[in-house]
């Protein structure tokens, strides 16, 4: 299914924005097929999918096509995985010497770096 204004592969549909969906492409583009936690049922459509604020990619077999976006975060660059990110501070950085490191901080995991290297965008997509 091809949604107008997407972009991507046979059977992938990222057009989120299109349908008034907040999510940055980093949300969904990015979120591991392995980590992918169901947010619809078998044989939801693309559009169902994404009125329900989810995302929809059915170009992998095997996982979830409609599934829970990676949480927001301040800027697009530090939208990732948790096993993504790379350590660029200590333990307790406060946020502002984090970001005058220019990095990204959220406190919200224990047990992970809060304070970690943002990545290009260039690899999101719709």
């Amino acid at each position: 299914m091809e949604h107008p204004g997407c972009a991507g592969g046979r059977g992938r549909v990222w057009g989120l924005a299109d349908l008034g969906f907040s999510a940055d492409a980093c949300q969904c583009s990015r979120r591991e097929p392995k980590n992918r936690v169901n947010c619809g049922f078998p044989g939801i459509s693309g559009d169902e999918c994404f009125s329900r604020g989810c995302c929809f990619d059915s170009s992998v077999v095997g996982v979830p096509w409609c599934f829970n976006p990676l949480p927001k975060q301040e800027l697009e660059e530090c939208v990732m995985e948790v096993s993504a990110r790379k350590d660029c501070g200590y333990p307790g950085i406060s946020p502002e010497e984090c970001e005058s490191r220019k990095c990204c901080f959220s406190d919200t995991i224990r047990h992970v770096p809060w304070c970690f290297f943002p990545i290009s965008t260039e690899d999101c997509h719709y």
